[in-house]
């Protein structure tokens, strides 16, 4: 598949386009890409399906805050796209200011209202004086304090936004956690699945089909008894009425693997909807553990068993 055009969600300098910038890196892309941000994760998501571009970036999980909601619920509702790769990015935030400003002279600051939740403890320390303005992203308060556009004194930023934007850093990666880390992944068309690799995740949405006691722990069984691991899994209403819930799930494995898809096979029975949206390589590279009983040789070996059984 031709990878050229990519959206991501915007504006330019987040978090977002770093991750791009790095799968770029990662598959030696970026000399011949166009990069266009969107302004949320259902435009950007959209302009893949309608051709405009060949790929998105968008978050799906965030290690503080668990998943993104528009991004699964933008991913449940088209169903016709595929995530081929995940970008994990650090979070690390700089405190910039425009060229010759003091750190007396910070009386105020920007960021994205998640942005100033993960520095509160930096700023009351050292600025403690200093007030918050929130901003429509992390990206925007950096651009908006270069183009005089905002009140604020000071932005809590990325550092890419803060050199895309010209602005001098005053205190690097002001975090309060860091370890914070936020998982984006690439998503396209449908077309032939990414190989195995021994360390993949195959991401599903499936739909209960009543609110009956079991109804959850039916499906999951279908994990359980194949010995398939669980990374994140999130509930998200059906809006088909009070009660009625899906579940975006990451599981460990790869849908080529037949523990896999036996285990969706499965869902698939015991759910009301099961949307496949892709199996990738994992960002860790970690090779997922498979118990001797869940091998596709043992599987193999089953169906072999049941078929002289059946000839007998």
């Amino acid at each position: 598949m031709s990878l050229n055009r990519f959206a991501y969600l915007g504006p330019e300098a987040t978090f977002t386009e770093a991750a791009l910038l790095s799968f770029l890196d990662s598959r030696n892309l970026r000399a011949d890409a166009s990069t266009h941000p969107m302004r949320n994760a259902p435009s950007a998501l959209d302009s893949v399906l309608e051709g405009d571009c060949d790929a998105a970036v968008v978050p799906i999980e965030n290690s503080l805050e668990g998943g993104v909601p528009a991004t699964i619920d933008a991913l449940t509702e088209n169903g016709r796209l595929q995530i081929i790769a995940e970008v994990v990015v650090p979070v690390r935030f700089a405190l910039a200011v425009k060229p010759g400003t003091t750190r007396e002279e910070i009386s105020s600051f920007g960021s994205h209202p998640h942005g100033e939740a993960q520095v509160r403890a930096f700023m009351n320390e050292y600025f403690p004086e200093a007030v918050y303005l929130p901003t429509s992203s992390t990206a925007a308060a950096a651009r908006d304090l270069a183009n005089d556009a905002g009140d604020h004194i000071a932005a809590v930023c990325p550092a890419l936004a803060a050199q895309r934007y010209g602005l001098e850093v005053v205190a690097e990666d002001i975090g309060d956690r860091k370890d914070a880390v936020t998982r984006f992944v690439v998503v396209t068309r449908p077309g032939p699945l990414p190989a195995p690799t021994g360390a993949d995740k195959t991401t599903i949405v499936a739909a209960l089909r009543s609110d009956r006691a079991g109804s959850l722990l039916e499906l999951l069984e279908q994990f359980s008894s194949r010995g398939i691991n669980m990374s994140r899994i999130e509930s998200r209403p059906t809006g088909d009425g009070l009660g009625l819930y899906q579940f975006s799930i990451d599981l460990l494995g790869h849908i080529h693997e037949a523990r896999m898809a036996e285990a969706l096979q499965g869902v698939h029975r015991a759910a009301l909807k099961l949307h496949f949206l892709g199996s990738y390589p994992s960002s860790d590279g970690a090779v997922v553990p498979i118990d001797p009983t869940t091998t596709d040789e043992s599987f193999a070996a089953a169906a072999d068993w049941l078929e002289q059984t059946l000839g007998a």
